[in-house]
């Protein structure tokens, strides 16, 4: 298709973090920020409260996990947990995209854990999850957002397991299914599948994590923005909104915003069957489209957030890994020059293609107009390489 598209999508937003504000997002919806008052006042205090228990009411969290606001985004978060939980038990790394490696690389190189098995696989696989062992402390992302892999579910997790599982979900919460009875540690950010502005992350902690807080001490140092505990026991305060250092009170009331658009439309059922209707527009139009297909084959590890695609043509394929990546960036340049979709190129690590984010605060109708103009840029891009030949 040569011919330009007669629309362009409503939100042209596709980044896979920051994510596409919520529909109908305006700024005049941040007017009540109590902006120049103290987190500590107590306006401050209940807006970072109402942050945790609107977080525990829209994801179903069970009442008796810990929900916390912590410093530097879900990478805080899970840096805490691996630095606050890691050392008693032999540990599990899988991993099977860059964030995911990102983590196995602190477990072995900077807290130099010995007793360490990594189970990893390469871009659009993931590993043989059954190896996981039970009486480790295991160490994963739900969902994949480089490679669009995700955990096909949690059934690989034993129910009677001795070690602790700690979780990245910051691509999946809100979006998946997470189930919380096989997780003792769930990290994510303000950023990803809400559309929040980002700052903080947030730390969900079983009782059986807390358990291991209150009776364990680590042999390293811990910086002020990782200590968990006080006296020996949990730092409650941080799990009421007394956060370790100064949130900024505009992206919690950013927040809070996503959480109820959540509500709204009709809680964590509602957002998880938009994001997979959304997914469901680039399934459909990968079906129809002999250019383009999926970096995951496999549809039950297929992510619905953070959809990964590659360019299959054989003229194409054909040519250098080089001269394929030139190609791709090519063709999501030219979308983007026409502001019809931004920030839809694989990441920088990733397999040359395409990342499109399809949460649930992207509209199905602007994903579907996406794919038109993408049709039209591999058209025009082939034609220019095929002329300059």
């Amino acid at each position: 298709m040569t011919t330009k598209p007669a629309a362009r999508p409503t939100t042209p937003n596709f980044s896979s973090g920051p994510c596409a504000k919520r529909p109908g997002w305006t700024p005049e919806n941040l007017k009540d920020a109590p902006l120049g008052r103290s987190h500590r006042a107590k306006i401050g205090k209940a807006k970072l409260k109402l942050a945790i228990d609107l977080t525990r009411e829209v994801l179903e969290v069970p009442a008796d996990y810990k929900i916390g606001i912590v410093p530097a985004s879900d990478t805080g978060a899970v840096e805490m947990a691996l630095w606050s939980l890691l050392g008693p038990r032999p540990v599990t790394t899988i991993a099977w995209e860059s964030f995911g490696e990102g983590w196995v690389s602190d477990v072995v190189k900077e807290l130099k854990l010995k007793d360490v098995t990594k189970l990893h696989a390469g871009y659009g696989e993931i590993p043989d999850l059954a190896k996981a062992d039970p009486a480790s402390d295991i160490i994963f992302t739900w969902n994949g957002t480089t490679s669009g892999v995700r955990v096909p579910n949690a059934d690989w997790i034993s129910a009677t397991r001795e070690g602790l599982t700690i979780c990245d979900a910051t691509s999946a919460a809100f979006a998946q299914p997470l189930d919380w009875a096989k997780l003792d540690v769930v990290t994510f950010s303000w950023q990803k599948a809400l559309g929040g502005e980002a700052a903080h992350g947030m730390l969900v902690l079983s009782p059986r994590a807390v358990a291991r807080l209150e009776s364990y001490n680590p042999p390293w140092p811990l910086p002020k923005i990782f200590r968990l505990t006080k006296g020996g026991k949990l730092n409650a305060g941080i799990f009421e909104g007394e956060t370790i250092n100064t949130p900024s009170m505009l992206c919690v009331e950013d927040y809070l915003d996503a959480l109820n658009w959540a509500k709204s439309v009709g809680g964590l059922k509602a957002m998880i069957a938009r994001a997979d209707a959304n997914a469901k527009v680039l399934a459909d139009w990968q079906a129809k489209t002999p250019w383009v297909g999926f970096l995951a084959k496999d549809p039950a590890i297929r992510s619905n957030t953070s959809v990964c695609m590659t360019v299959v043509d054989p003229a194409i394929t054909s040519l250098s890994a080089e001269a394929q990546a030139d190609f791709a960036k090519k063709l999501v340049a030219a979308v983007e020059k026409e502001g019809a979709g931004y920030d839809i190129g694989a990441y920088r690590d990733a397999p040359a293609g395409l990342r499109i984010w399809c949460g649930a605060t992207v509209e199905a109708a602007d994903v579907a107009v996406l794919t038109q103009w993408l049709d039209w840029a591999f058209a025009t891009t082939k034609d220019s390489l095929a002329k300059a030949a």
